[in-house]
């Protein structure tokens, strides 16, 4: 058996990167994961075929994480499938490297969607149906700690979502539940250009760029019991790079 047997988890944004690194690695160890996906339903099909290949559970739910009655829909429908919910993991997003003045307020009303208020109503949901002793993860960007031009709005909208971790840990600790964030660097995902690619890999002292599975051990490691002593905090994964 594995260490999260019995475990019920949502990890947003799972169709591919960290997100689906991170399904992949909740389903070995042991968990039913609610592969969560906006528009990609064939590539979260395929995580999930992938899952269960491997003997692990897994099912594909459809929610825009940017709109508030679909995410609150996505944790009503997992408890309402599988009776309970232990792991909740706010992934999905989107880089946006434009400066100020290309910034349109559309792009900025779409990205604090996505990475603050779809993110916070899908907490205060779990928060009335977690099981005590759950597990709260959001996924950041080490970038808000950098001097980091041209994405002001993107950087932002993943500082608010930082700011929401320090503030649930105290309210949600009488429970049990923790609540943290994983801040990752430069990892090579859909998002990653050639030129943030070498940027991330001179500026590691590893001189390569993390992996999907880099974040995803991580992050396991803070929704297991042994991190119960942890919540309120915003990890740097980012392979030793400087802020």
């Amino acid at each position: 058996m594995g260490i999260l047997t019995g475990k019920v988890a949502i990890v947003t944004g799972a169709s591919s990167g960290i997100g689906r690194a991170i399904a992949e690695r909740f389903a070995e160890d042991g968990a039913i994961v609610v592969v969560n996906y906006s528009t990609s339903s064939e590539k979260a099909q395929q995580v999930v075929t992938g899952i269960q290949a491997k003997g692990g559970k897994a099912m594909a739910v459809q929610a825009d994480m940017t709109h508030v009655p679909e995410a609150r829909r996505l944790v009503r429908d997992t408890v309402v499938q599988f009776g309970r919910l232990d792991i909740l993991v706010n992934n999905a997003g989107k880089f946006m490297p434009k400066s100020m003045g290309e910034t349109t307020e559309d792009d900025f009303d779409f990205l604090m969607a996505l990475h603050a208020k779809g993110p916070y109503f899908a907490m205060q949901e779990a928060a009335q149906v977690m099981k005590d002793g759950g597990r709260i993860i959001n996924i950041s960007t080490c970038a808000t700690r950098m001097s980091f031009p041209r994405a002001t709005a993107y950087l932002g909208s993943k500082a608010a979502l930082e700011q929401y971790t320090k503030g649930l840990a105290h309210e949600l600790a009488p429970r049990g539940i923790t609540v943290n964030t994983v801040s990752p660097g430069f990892t090579e995902t859909g998002m990653m250009t050639d030129a943030y690619r070498q940027t991330g890999i001179q500026l590691s002292p590893f001189k390569r760029l993390g992996m999907p599975q880099d974040i995803a051990d991580v992050v396991a490691f803070l929704v297991s019991e042994q991190a119960r002593w942890l919540t309120g905090q915003t990890i740097q994964v980012g392979g030793g790079v400087v802020m």
